[in-house]
């Protein structure tokens, strides 16, 4: 057993640990809420911080709630179930704000969090990994192992039932991903592993197979699911990335097009995904171009495209593809990954002057090294924008613009 302490947390961190001190180190805790005094056991030591695992609230916040779930914390899905979630809100903003000032060294207003009326059952998609005997699970909490999973609370209902609707007992899979369209309810499954399963179903639902090498076989209804979103038909192929919380994605769209003054010129969706952004905005410019890495969600947004013929998509990274299609003083959405954008893609979008920059990013570390660089090269950061696209979680989605200074 690793030593025990008594300690009172003071903090939240970026990634949705509690953090207390213990001889002159953070010590990060699990589970625990600031204000709180919490009995723990150090479980790993570096140089300038401390892990841990708690053990007892001695004092307890009043915020703190008991949580639904039966899997809460075992499961590593969900980290916030035991804080109130009017206090998750205001915990997630102070967090962004923080890695403003500590990583962007930037002074600017963060907004109250965009939060759900329900903040339960709204993931309109599911990833399980599948244990040899069948069953579905989620990684344990900070672990790679597989934990059983006999239900979900932030899963759309139509998923738990999707999730028991198949046998899967010797499919050698590796994992299985469930689809739906929260607007449609049309369902998709997408089984992934290395040979094709046998299935057999007796409900309205598309299913597919992707092997190791990333080929796609249809092995029941289409390839593809549609959702609405803002009042338009999206197609959203089984392997494309789409927002897991359609509500909160519909949010998440306004506050790009509010940020947006359109007019003359080129619009530029980076990580564009299925088109969401650039149709979206299709009619603000006199030419949209979206660029995505993945073959099938650019397919996807091929055909959410329709007849349009401002918008133009090109398959390929953006950070290969930006320099060469990135006209000067363009509008630019970028959308990135969790790792945020490469240095190639920033140096871009300064070399090219481009005027606006609207950025979404699921991850306020990398946001704010982003948002630091492009302060450094004469942008104009304005307020940002949260949006709570994962109830019960530590993360945190934002909305943030900028603008090219005259004097740049």
């Amino acid at each position: 057993m690793g030593k025990l302490a008594t300690i009172k947390l003071r903090d939240i961190a970026h990634g949705g640990d509690a953090v207390g001190s213990l001889d002159g180190k953070a010590v990060f805790v699990p589970f625990g809420i600031p204000g709180e005094t919490v009995r723990v056991e150090i479980t790993r030591e570096y140089a300038r911080h401390l892990m841990s695992r708690l053990l007892d609230v001695v004092e307890p916040s009043p915020e703190r709630v008991q949580p639904p779930c039966p899997h809460f914390g075992v499961c590593g899905g969900c980290q916030w179930q035991h804080i109130a979630y009017t206090r998750q809100l205001e915990l997630k903003r102070q967090i962004v704000q923080a890695q403003m000032e500590r990583i962007a060294r930037l002074q600017v207003q963060v907004l109250p969090v965009i939060g759900m009326p329900d903040p339960w059952s709204y993931r309109n998609n599911i990833q399980y990994g599948v244990a040899a005997s069948g069953e579905l699970g989620f990684m344990a909490h900070h672990s790679h192992v597989l934990v059983p999973i006999s239900e979900c609370w932030i899963a759309h209902p139509r998923l738990e039932d999707l999730a028991g609707a198949f046998d899967l007992q010797d499919a050698n899979l590796v994992g299985i991903t469930l689809r739906v369209g929260a607007a449609t309810g049309e369902e998709l499954v997408l089984f992934e592993g290395e040979e094709e399963p046998e299935i057999s179903v007796d409900m309205p639902v598309s299913c597919v197979f992707m092997n190791q090498r990333g080929e796609v076989h249809v092995l029941a209804g289409d390839s593809s699911l549609r959702e609405r979103l803002n009042q338009r038909l999206w197609r959203v192929s089984a392997p494309s990335f789409f927002q897991v919380n359609t509500e909160q994605a519909e949010h998440l769209v306004r506050k790009v097009l509010e940020r947006l003054p359109g007019g003359p010129g080129t619009l530029v969706d980076a990580y564009c995904g299925v088109g969401t952004f650039a149709l979206s905005l299709a009619d603000r410019y006199e030419q949209v171009i979206g660029i995505e890495e993945s073959p099938w969600a650019i397919e996807d947004a091929q055909v959410n495209r329709g007849a349009s013929e401002r918008v133009a998509f090109y398959e390929g990274s953006t950070e290969e593809l930006l320099p060469g299609l990135l006209p000067g003083g363009s509008d630019v959405v970028l959308d990135p990954p969790r790792a945020g954008c490469a240095p190639t893609v920033l140096q871009a979008l300064i070399a090219a002057q481009t005027r606006h920059i609207v950025y979404v990013s699921c991850d306020p570390a990398t946001l704010a090294r982003d948002l630091g660089t492009l302060a450094r090269a004469g942008y104009q950061v304005g307020e940002i924008q949260p949006v709570d696209m994962f109830p019960q979680t530590g993360h945190v989605e934002c909305v943030v613009s900028l603008t090219r200074s005259q004097n740049a």
